[in-house]
C-alpha cells in the first residue's frame, strides 16, 4: 500500500465521525423536543458507514451511507398541563438517550482523534525519509 494512502484513508474516516459528530449534536440539541418540523416527537438519528474504495482497492476508507431515524419508541411523560399533552395527560418525548448520545459524542471525537494522529505520524515519517538521503 502506498504511503499517501494512509491519507486517504484517515482523511475519509475523520469526515466521517465528523458527521457522527453532527448527527449526535442535533440529537442531543432536540433531546427535549416535543415536536419536529413534521408535528411528531423529535426521532434520534444514527449516522450507517460502509466501506470506500480508493483506486479499486476495497476496504481502503469509510464513508457514510445514510443518517437513518432510530426506530425505538419515545418516552410519554406525565404532563396534563402541557399544551401537547393527550387526553390522559401525557406528553410524547423524543427516543433520545442522553448517556448514549454522550457515549456516541465521545467514541466520535476519539476516532477523530485517532485519525489526526494517524496522519501525523505519516507526515513524520515521510518526513524522515526525505532527510535520509542527506
Amino acid at each position: 500500500m502506498s504511503m499517501l494512502k494512509v491519507f486517504d484513508i484517515a482523511g475519509s474516516a475523520m469526515t466521517a465521525q465528523s458527521q457522527r459528530l453532527n448527527v449526535v449534536a442535533s440529537n442531543l440539541a432536540n433531546a427535549d423536543s416535543v415536536t419536529s418540523s413534521n408535528g411528531q416527537p423529535y426521532r434520534a438519528k444514527q449516522v450507517v458507514f460502509s466501506e470506500q474504495s480508493f483506486g479499486g482497492a476495497t476496504g481502503s476508507g469509510v464513508k457514510v451511507v445514510g443518517v437513518t431515524e432510530d426506530s425505538s419508541p419515545g418516552k410519554k411523560v406525565f404532563d396534563p398541563k402541557h399544551a401537547m399533552a393527550d387526553a390522559e395527560g401525557y406528553v410524547a418525548m423524543p427516543n433520545v438517550s442522553v448517556v448514549d448520545e454522550m457515549v456516541n459524542m465521545i467514541s466520535a471525537a476519539r476516532s477523530y482523534q485517532n485519525n489526526v494522529e494517524m496522519m501525523n505520524t505519516a507526515k513524520a515519517l515521510l518526513l524522515k525519509t526525505l532527510t535520509i538521503g542527506q
